[in-house]
């Protein structure tokens, strides 16, 4: 073949310049590794998902700090009193002995969440986790002093300078006294929320209440604004089990390939044979834990929709469809319909979110707002009396249960003849607990000798359906 007809043959097959639409190959070092800089510096994105989800966090932050100083009935509304062994829920007060209804309330959440989770995946991670809310708010702090990411990136690598140290230290001065304020904000649960921040930040607190604050305090600094990401890579638990819990009807911040492949870029209205994917990598470039949704699902994916927002955001303006990436089940995407009801996870979860909400229902409800335990005396069985009758002698410890005064009426119950030498009417105030002597009178020819069960009652005068009892022995000769 001539040389010429070569050269034409070759030009022919190669596209002209303005058809030219390179194609990132992601096998080699074009794919851009966000981690390059040693820490994550992410991109602020604006959406639908990105609203809900700063609603939803503030929501949180907000109830935190704002619950400890909500007052009920003279008191603090929630408060855990451990020194008092007295755990406070507005006109619900929880003893030690009634921990049981707290195991239930966790067990009954974490299957609420796997419950969730069968549905909508890592969405407690992205919308309610207080990691992912703390992190979102540090980085705020951090992007109105720093700027954006890539000034963030710029001054990470730019020499020490004046502005550059007085843009750190006032990022970090911000960063400690917001973990500062936390740390308060997590013990005013255990210790009143008003005299706890007077003390703090007055210097007049006490030395274990000092130490508390600043543990926690520390901790938050370093989580949010050190570690970040790494909490969810690395230390959370849920983030390893999660796929346990996925099925092929998970709703789960997924890449539509079929749709997205083969990727590149080009220009806007440009009509190309190119998948829908331009290539952008703001879905990179927004991801608080730094990968790239589009090699599939992975468990660092927390489901914050920030690249679902920023993915739609560049589907408009190269008028696209929408929700290229988005929240859709493996089904959804194959087209193959399901209906969650017939799933044994939604039924499996969701029945014993079910059974464990009845058994708190029970719990609830059979729980006593009275404790008694009755001890013998240890001296001796029993005394004889010099008119023929016997005694023992006991002790009562009553305790009221409720966060008001209450009477209660005291009774020993036996088939036999016995009398209460006690005054029968007991005063207690809120959470007082009580050491009461009693004496136990029978005829010593009235009942048979050895060992005869009586039971000890006390009764709550104004609410005669709180009542508790408890049998013991009585000896006689």
């Amino acid at each position: 073949m001539p040389k010429s007809d070569t050269l034409q043959s070759e030009n022919a097959k190669r596209p002209s310049a303005e058809q030219f639409i390179p194609v990132k190959n992601l096998s080699t070092g074009d794919k851009p590794a966000q981690k390059s800089s040693g820490q994550i510096h992410f991109r602020e994105q604006k959406g639908y998902f990105q609203r809900l989800r700063t609603a939803m966090n503030s929501l949180l932050i907000l109830l935190f700090f704002a619950l400890p100083f909500i007052s009920f009935d003279g008191r603090q509304a929630i408060l855990l009193d451990v020194q008092q062994q007295q755990f406070f829920f507005f006109n619900l007060t929880l003893w030690p002995q009634d921990f049981t209804l707290l195991a239930w309330v966790f067990i009954a959440a974490a299957f609420g969440l796997f419950f969730i989770t069968v549905f909508w995946g890592r969405v407690w991670c992205g919308y309610l986790c207080p990691q992912t809310a703390w992190t979102f708010m540090f980085v705020w702090l951090e992007s109105r002093i720093e700027g954006n990411s890539n000034k963030r990136k710029l001054l990470d690598k730019a020499p020490w300078s004046a502005n550059k140290l007085g843009k750190r230290s006032l990022k970090h001065t911000l960063w400690g006294l917001a973990a500062l304020i936390t740390g308060c904000g997590f013990i005013s649960y255990f210790i009143p929320a008003r005299e706890l921040y007077s003390d703090i930040f007055t210097g007049n607190a006490g030395f274990w209440s000092t130490c508390w604050v600043w543990f926690f305090a520390i901790c938050t600094y370093l989580n949010a604004g050190w570690m970040r990401e790494q909490m969810c890579l690395h230390c959370c638990p849920y983030a390893r089990f999660q796929a346990v819990m996925f099925d092929a009807n998970t709703k789960t911040v997924t890449y539509d390939a079929a749709r997205g492949e083969a990727r590149g870029p080009r220009k806007r209205k440009q009509k190309t044979q190119l998948g829908d994917c331009v290539d952008c990598n703001l879905c990179v470039e927004v991801c608080p834990t730094g990968i790239d949704i589009r090699d599939g699902l992975q468990y660092e994916c927390i489901n914050c929709g920030a690249c679902v927002d920023a993915c739609n955001e560049t589907m408009q303006k190269f008028d696209y469809k929408q929700n290229l990436i988005s929240y859709v089940s493996e089904n959804e995407l194959k087209g193959i319909a399901h209906s969650n009801w017939r799933s044994p996870r939604f039924l499996g979860y969701g029945t014993a979110v079910v059974i464990m909400l009845i058994v708190i229902g029970l719990d609830l409800s059979s729980r006593s707002e009275i404790q008694l335990n009755v001890i013998r005396d240890r001296q001796s069985l029993y005394r004889e009396t010099a008119d023929n009758r016997v005694e023992n002698t006991y002790q009562l410890k009553i305790r009221n249960k409720t966060q008001q005064t209450k009477q209660y009426q005291l009774a020993v119950n036996s088939k036999m003849p016995f009398s209460l030498i006690a005054a029968p009417v007991i005063t207690l105030a809120a959470g007082e607990q009580a050491d009461y002597p009693v004496t136990v009178l029978a005829d010593k020819d009235a009942i048979p000798a050895g060992r005869k069960v009586i039971e000890f009652s006390v009764t709550d005068i104004s609410e005669p359906k709180q009542s508790v009892s408890q049998e013991t022995g009585f000896f006689s000769p």
